[in-house]
């Protein structure tokens, strides 16, 4: 590998590790705003699950999917994944735990 090469591989990676924290500084936020929803809920006795808000959610986040360039089946994946925290997140909530 020439000198150039590895400077320009270093770059990419900083620039990598910087979006991951990016990420993860954002899902933080994302699950602050997501256990005010919870505690919401459950002080309202609603049920932790909204299908059609899940569903709304996923057809706008695959459209902009589309609109980017992800591929769908992942952005889908990742926000199951996501949403399937929070939910079990509103249950425990409820469950007062």
């Amino acid at each position: 590998m020439t000198h150039d090469t590895a400077e320009r591989l270093a770059s990419y990676r900083r620039t990598i590790d910087n979006l991951d924290s990016a990420l993860l500084y954002i899902l933080a936020e994302r699950f602050r705003c997501t256990e005010q929803v919870g505690h919401l809920k459950a002080n309202q006795a609603m049920p932790a699950i909204d299908h059609e808000r899940e569903r709304r959610q996923l057809d706008r986040l695959s459209s902009i999917a589309n609109d980017v360039g992800l591929d769908q089946h992942f952005v889908e994946a990742l926000m199951r994944m996501i949403v399937g925290a929070v939910v079990e997140r509103h249950r425990e909530i409820a469950a007062g735990k």
